[in-house]
């Protein structure tokens, strides 16, 4: 079905506002605009972005085919043509110019043709496998090993130098380093020309991005859903924990160990394949070395096609690769040049050297970034790295060790290199009082933090002499931290814990050859930082140094440096805190012919702007802004704000006033009454944590919670992650069980807290959420050096509106975002409906007002007293319930 304009194929009648936002989001597409997005959750943006976004490339795929074969049907100019063209121009001065152009216009059919002839090979093979399912599993790897072997030394371009070094040595050696201007060590890393010639050209694509996985998922099966789910090639991006099928991958969990294992095993299979059978010694019992069955190249070029012919989720793609006995870790990637659309966690698109790493090339291409609220935030977090006394002792001494060893084998330039990197480990491990070479857990440290500038903190380490750029790319291009992970893995021995203790599997270090081309850097930055956050035990931690250093060479004002030093070195750290997100979204938005910004609520979109867009270097005539309405009725939404309780207490829940008896046993009279008159569930969100289980705790003192008990069965949000589900689901039988009853408990009331588990991402929808309530107002710590330093640093690059300092803007913003996007949780479909219940009077301010989702702002009431909120409540329940069921 398309829509009453016909523009938009829709797979139903879409609503007045996805029309709009389709028509929106096509101009902003093919104007090359920077376009926010606001679409309240429940009004099918999701779908509007797919079908919008996919129309427009539709045309435009189908323009650029009618312009080549207008351009390719022109009948070319013969010899005679261009020599009396020459013949009447060689006095004109302009002739140059005019054979210059007549060149360029050549060059350019010349080049469409090429295009074209590519297009047409691509489609002619993908129609053949859509429509030919037997050819599927007829596509088997060459039996030839020696064809195979061509296809594996081209795509690695090794030069395959015998050296009379004991391989297992040679390997671990960093490579000639002769120039800091050199494009890449000689003999070792892969040529940019040589990349060009053998890469696939990435055809016109929209990257999606989003917060997580499921958020990913269920993206997909809305593609899947929609009327471009047979014809759009889709690839879907995730990391080795998603999509690597090897067990003896799978079982290392930890992703630094799945990343190392998997790269060694492409190492270990190359080589094999490399060395001729005449020439390779004679192994040693236990010698042999394990190669990964599941990527074959001709099977990983079979699945790539198989991903682009039909649409599937990681789920899909995982049960296709366990059949097929296939990668779909590298043969997604192998797939980003033909996709159409590419699906991917959007911290893989916002983290350069990730987005290197997986293959994604940006210019002139479209990014969409749905759940796009905290996207100053994440980005800044993205770029934020630590690393702790005993991480850089670790790093010190292994470095140390390794080039001792191979001293004798290290050209002049490396030597030079390796010694820099100890000299400013050493001046880190000093900024927090302790000495490298000594047991960093045996060494006490004066307690206390310390922030500084980037420049300040470099001369506290006296380390300001080195050039940080040059240690940077030296990094990048000897994959020192590579190299120095397989040396530990080798001579450290039982002392590192890695996945395995026999000598085999402690060879991790593995260069990954075989998939040079699709991930020039082999292990993904950000997998490394979620690696550190889950605490695991590093083989190496060069690589969270060569992180922190890099973090170094930004702007000193766009940056702080964070001491904390703990009582003994081991536990001290230093941290990096990116203050200026917009530096690294600039190349974003430079490179590409569209970005758009998505979400639900993008509210305060004018600090949002300020502290992302104009800092960017984003003009305002290229932004484009969108905001819609929800799809429900006004009268099927109740937000009030209760600026008093019951007893006549006024609500201000600041710091001072909300530990108090008073305001914490109103609270407690304002839920028993909602309680008593909202049917189904009750979703009750605090300001923290600490102040949930202070509340509660006052509450089951004082009998509150037993009389909430006895008209609500009462939940709380758990601490684990993992527990999340099972509480939802026992709050979802409840709620179901208690409106089936009909007598004693109506419902269930769950607690839980603003930027908690609850507040993102969780559907309450009908029954589930009947009433969301928000007690007090969530600002963030206001005492935290990160904030202070973070308020500081736009008070003084931001422009001050209407006489606003920016960082209280900033404050202010945050508080609301986290407001916004817990009351949405509410409100999923057009059916629905709920009361929102704000408790505190400073909700009333008009600044504080203006920051509410424009559906919500025009619909709240304000009450000075509680009795007609009350009555405002119980009457709109009350109509619901007569109103006839839909």
């Amino acid at each position: 079905m398309e829509s009453k304009s016909g523009r938009f194929p829709f797979p139903f009648q879409p609503y007045p506002i996805q029309e709009s936002f389709m028509e929106a989001l096509y101009t902003a597409l093919d104007q090359g605009k920077i376009g926010i997005f606001e679409s309240p959750t429940g009004t099918g943006k999701s779908l509007s972005l797919i079908c919008g976004a996919l129309t427009w490339l539709r045309d435009q795929e189908e323009e650029k085919k009618r312009e080549a074969a207008r351009l390719l049907d022109k009948p070319e100019e013969g010899d005679a043509v261009k020599e009396e063209n020459s013949n009447s121009q060689l006095s004109e001065p302009d002739w140059v110019s005019e054979f210059v152009q007549k060149k360029a216009e050549r060059d350019m059919v010349n080049k469409l043709k090429d295009e074209e002839l590519k297009r047409k090979k691509r489609e002619e093979r993908l129609e053949m496998i859509r429509h030919n399912a037997q050819l599927r599993y007829d596509m088997k790897r060459k039996a030839n090993e020696d064809d195979e072997a061509v296809k594996l030394l081209q795509l690695s371009r090794e030069e395959g130098e015998s050296e009379s070094h004991d391989p297992e040595e040679e390997r671990l050696i960093v490579a000639e380093y002769e120039s800091d201007d050199e494009a890449t060590p000689k003999s070792r890393l892969c040529d940019d020309d040589d990349d060009e010639d053998l890469e696939e050209d990435h055809v016109t694509k929209i990257y999606y991005c989003s917060r997580t996985h499921s958020q990913l998922a269920q993206f997909v099966h809305e593609v899947q859903k929609s009327p471009y789910g047979d014809s759009v090639h889709l690839v879907n991006l995730g990391s080795r924990q998603n999509l690597c099928i090897n067990p003896e991958v799978i079982r290392l969990r930890n992703v630094q160990m799945m990343n190392d294992r998997c790269l060694e095993m492409q190492k270990n299979k190359h080589e094999k394949r490399e060395k001729a059978p005449d020439l390779e010694p004679k192994r040693r019992r236990g010698d042999a070395k394990a190669t990964c069955a599941f990527s074959g190249f001709e099977n990983l070029m079979a699945m790539r096609d198989e991903v682009l012919v039909k649409v599937r989720d990681v789920e899909q793609l995982l049960q296709h690769g366990r059949e097929t006995h296939t990668c779909p870790y590298y043969s997604t990637r192998m797939a980003i040049p033909a996709a159409q659309v590419v699906v991917l966690p959007y911290q893989s698109l916002l983290h350069a050297s990730t987005r290197k790493a997986s293959g994604i090339k940006l210019k002139d291409q479209i990014v969409i970034i749905d759940e796009a609220h905290n996207l100053t935030d994440t980005i800044s977090a993205i770029h934020s790295t630590e690393i702790s006394g005993a991480q850089l002792c670790r790093a010190h001494s292994q470095l140390s060790q390794y080039c001792e060893r191979y001293r004798s084998r290290l050209k002049a330039k490396n030597l030079m290199y390796i010694k820099q990197i100890l000299f400013v480990l050493e001046g880190l491990v000093r900024t927090l009082g302790g000495k490298v070479g000594q047991n960093p857990n045996t060494q006490s440290c004066q307690t206390g933090s310390e922030l500084l500038t980037i420049n300040d903190f470099l001369f506290k380490a006296q380390v300001d002499n080195i050039n940080l750029f040059k240690v940077q790319k030296y990094f990048e291009k000897s994959m020192i931290s590579r190299k120095l992970c397989g040396f530990v893995e080798k001579y450290e021995g039982s002392g590192v814990q890695t996945h395995s203790k026999n000598k085999e599997n402690r060879r991790i270090e593995g260069l990954g050859r075989f998939l040079q081309t699709l991930q020039n850097k082999p292990t993904d930055v950000l997998e490394q930082q979620v690696a550190v956050e889950d605490n695991p035990i590093m083989a190496s931690p060069m690589m969270l140094v060569e992180s922190f250093l890099f973090a170094l060479t930004n702007a000193n004002k766009d940056g702080r440096v964070v001491i904390q030093r703990q009582a003994c070195l081991a536990q001290s750290s230093v941290k990096f805190l990116l203050l200026n997100a917009a530096v690294h979204f600039a190349q974003i938005v430079q490179e590409c012919r569209a970005v758009i910004i998505a979400g639900g609520t993008m509210q305060p979109v004018a600090d949002f702007k300020e502290q992302l867009l104009f800092s960017a270097g984003v003009t305002e005539d290229r932004i484009l802004e969108f905001s819609c309405g929800h799809v429900i009725p006004p009268e099927n939404i109740l937000p009030i704000i209760l600026c008093a309780g019951p007893s006549g207490q006024q609500l201000e829940f600041t710091f001072q006033t909300r530990d108090t008896p008073q305001m914490m046993e109103e609270t407690g009279r304002i839920l028993s009454n909602l309680c008593n008159i909202v049917p189904g569930g009750v979703v009750c969100f605090f300001p923290s944590y600490e102040y949930e289980k202070r509340i509660l705790g006052h509450w089951e003192s004082t009998g509150v919670l037993q009389r909430l008990q006895s008209k609500k069965k009462i939940f709380q949000e758990p601490k684990k992650a993992s527990q999340v589900e099972q509480v939802l689901t026992d709050y979802s039988k409840c709620i179901q069980r208690c409106s089936n009853a009909g007598s004693g408990q109506t419902g269930a009331l769950l607690f839980s807290v603003v930027g908690g588990k609850m507040s993102e991402g969780i559907n309450f929808s009908d029954d589930l959420g009947r009433c969301i309530v928000m007690v007090g107002m969530p600002y963030p710590n206001i005492k935290s050096p990160e904030l202070q330093e973070k308020m500081a640093y736009l008070d003084k690059h931001m422009p001050h509106v209407s006489g606003k300092s920016p960082g209280k803007a900033l404050v202010e913003g945050l508080c609301m975002k986290a407001v916004n996007q817990s009351i949405g949780r509410a409100i999923r479909h057009s059916g629905d409906y709920a009361c929102i219940a704000l408790c505190d009077h400073r909700y009333a301010r008009s600044g504080t007002l203006q920051k509410l989702p424009q559906w919500i702002r025009s619909s709240t009431h304000t009450h000075t007293t509680f009795g007609p909120a009350f009555a405002s409540v119980r009457r709109f329940f009350l109509e619901k319930r007569q109103r006839p069921p839909l």
